[in-house]
């Protein structure tokens, strides 16, 4: 798969952790920096990789900051993206089966490594199931486009 990941400096020793995990795993990952632990504004790169999803220049895109709350907020901005803050591995996988999630945000600061890369996995494996969640999806997709409701 295709996947981006970005940071701010409060996560820049995660990202590397999961950068590597999943590469491993076989993905090839495109990382957006920050590429050291200088201070950035986490809106900048959230923008960049949205944009980038969006666009579907990257199937998914994992977004790391202190809690991933900020990361969550900014990716959301961007017009197209389904960004979710997971840190457990059951809201991951329903990030994606039943919200469509392109993005995930996790807090480097509340998730350690080993947790960060089963949520990471979970939503991997994960694909969106339609169905009864479809609608909620679509609707999500009507108002953000201003189609009527």
């Amino acid at each position: 798969m295709k996947l981006a990941i970005g940071c701010d400096e409060a996560a820049y020793e995660l990202k590397q952790i999961l950068k590597k995990h999943m590469t491993d795993a076989g993905h090839e990952v495109t990382d957006f920096g920050t590429h050291d632990a200088q201070p950035v504004l986490y809106p900048d790169v959230a923008f960049a990789v949205a944009e980038q999803v969006a666009s579907g220049g990257f199937e998914r895109a994992l977004l790391l900051c202190g809690t991933g709350i900020g990361m969550a907020i900014s990716a959301n901005k961007v017009r197209g993206i389904r960004a979710a803050q997971c840190h457990d591995t059951y809201s991951a996988e329903r990030a994606s089966r039943s919200n469509d999630a392109q993005i995930i945000t996790i807090g480097a600061r509340v998730v350690g490594p080993e947790l960060a890369k089963a949520i990471v996995d979970a939503w991997l494996r994960s694909d969106f199931d339609g169905g009864r969640s479809q609608p909620k999806v679509d609707l999500i997709h009507d108002y953000e486009t201003g189609h009527s409701v």
